[in-house]
């Protein structure tokens, strides 16, 4: 039961982040109308949407990675994989996950904590635009997804292990549905009781 609490605990937290920077897609939708408005139409173009216009698209890439893992939406090689005992299937995650996804996780936390710790030094800006924005905010995220992306991996672990011993995968907290599933009517929420987003 604890180890069910701390990897909701932890889906909780990126699906937060996740709709959190969701709100990027707004800021960077009006971004691109108001620049091809004045661009097109007024024939006065921003020395600033371009460089926004990246930063917005990159902060919700980077940070909508650890919300895509926790719904389990991130692209999988599984025309074999869907075909094994949960067992197996959970076997072969846990073993992935600890030879490849941390590995992979803790050089981009460390190699990136140092790249913003460089950009934050010389305060750096980009030379994309006269506008001369500020980007070392945006190299934060990087070593800030790469914490979420563990966190989120280790709830992973935990859930392989569970289904490793028990044979069954544990509910994941549900969010948003795919089109063709609300299309078709489909009403069953794969949800644990009382956990965050379940019905009441």
């Amino acid at each position: 039961m604890k180890s069910s609490k701390f990897v909701y605990a932890i889906e909780s937290l990126s699906v937060w982040v996740g709709r959190a920077f969701g709100w990027c897609i707004l800021v960077l939708t009006l971004s691109v109308s108001y620049e091809v408005f004045v661009r097109y139409i007024l024939n006065k173009p921003t020395v600033w949407a371009f460089d926004m216009m990246v930063q917005m698209y990159g902060a919700l890439f980077m940070m909508a990675g650890a919300y895509a893992l926790a719904q389990d939406t991130h692209v999988r090689g599984d025309v074999i994989y869907r075909l094994f005992p949960v067992r197996l299937q959970a076997t072969i995650d846990f073993i992935l996950y600890l030879i490849f996804f941390f590995p992979g996780m803790l050089a981009l936390a460390w190699f990136g904590a140092e790249i913003a710790s460089d950009s934050w030094r010389y305060k750096e800006v980009s030379w994309n635009s006269p506008a001369r924005i500020q980007v070392y905010f945006f190299k934060t995220l990087i070593p800030v997804a790469a914490g979420l992306l563990l966190l989120q991996g280790l709830a992973e672990l935990v859930r392989a292990w569970k289904a490793m011993r028990t044979g069954v995968w544990m509910k994941r907290l549900d969010d948003v549905r795919e089109t063709e599933d609300a299309l078709m009517g489909d009403t069953h929420i794969d949800t644990p009781p009382g956990a965050a987003g379940s019905p009441r």
